[in-house]
């Protein structure tokens, strides 16, 4: 990727929906395209933004399939036609939905499948993405490396100052701190990283004092 190439990037992260998933949109203003990731809510925000970024829309993709994290994927797809993707270990939570929206107290939501499944170092097709699967939250849970933008979106595998829950069904302690030290840690250390919820931290600050996990 050239300079010009590189700097073509632009990125926005926000919370969105009823527990506050940090929603990102990544694209190009070379090509126009870009990729919308954990569309949690708040479908309108998401469009107005994509709009006010003159970016259309070439995926929709997730780091794992708790509710908070896909509720407005089929509003996305549905003004966009993009295609929606998750790692297919995680169809089980996809699946149940409707009733974990029950659950929580939220309007049921129905969605529709995937049109594809992620797979370990695949190519996002924009902005020189590429999938870390990442388990230990869920069994799916994916994050999501661009190189050019020295940028991580992690979901809920990493926090600042701490890591994802493991005590839901399909969570696992020793997955997350694993995907975490090899797949995560050995990032550059200078990465920012986007979490699936609250504030922004770097591969560095975490490696070296992150107290659930360290280096």
């Amino acid at each position: 990727m050239t300079v010009a190439e590189r700097n073509s990037i632009v990125r926005k992260s926000f919370p969105v929906g009823p527990l506050q998933c940090n929603c990102t949109i990544i694209g190009d203003t070379l090509t126009g395209k870009a990729i919308v990731v954990d569309p949690g809510g708040d479908a309108d925000v998401i469009l107005n933004t994509l709009k006010a970024m003159n970016l259309s829309v070439v995926a929709i993709i997730h780091t794992h399939a708790h509710l908070d994290h896909i509720l407005a994927a089929g509003e996305i797809q549905k003004a966009t036609g993009a295609p929606i993707h998750l790692h297919e270990d995680d169809m089980f939570l996809w699946d149940e939905v409707e009733a974990h929206c029950r659950r929580f107290g939220l309007p049921p939501v129905k969605l529709p499948p995937p049109d594809k499944y992620l797979k370990d170092d695949q190519d996002l097709g924009c902005c020189g993405g590429v999938t870390l699967h990442t388990p230990g939250h869920t069994p799916g849970s994916t994050s999501f490396w661009f190189e050019d933008a020295n940028l991580l979106i992690a979901g809920d595998t990493l926090f600042l100052g701490s890591i994802g829950r493991t005590d839901f069904p399909g969570g696992n302690f020793e997955q997350i701190v694993k995907s975490i030290r090899e797949r995560i840690y050995t990032l550059d250390e200078g990465a920012e990283v986007v979490t699936g919820h609250g504030p922004e931290t770097t591969i560095g600050q975490e490696k070296y004092h992150n107290q659930f996990v360290r280096a």
